[in-house]
């Protein structure tokens, strides 16, 4: 009977931490998406996208929509 509660426990425990760190994952991934950052035209261009000077903003490939320094 004892080792049922312990295995329950361990049981308990182990689910109870693997929901912490989907957890962790889901903010890091959110943080990881922030507030888009400063591209130079060169970066904009190997990314893909095109370096608009008008707008100031790379538009198309990885950088869409990043500021342009």
């Amino acid at each position: 009977m004892r080792i049922r509660r312990i295995l329950a426990a361990v049981i308990a425990t182990a689910a109870l931490a693997g929901l912490g760190l989907t957890g962790a994952a889901t903010a890091t991934a959110a943080t990881a998406q922030g507030a888009p950052s400063d591209v130079s035209p060169s970066q904009c261009k190997q990314g893909g996208g095109t370096a608009d000077l008008t707008d100031n903003l790379c538009k198309g490939g990885t950088y869409d929509g990043e500021r342009i320094d």
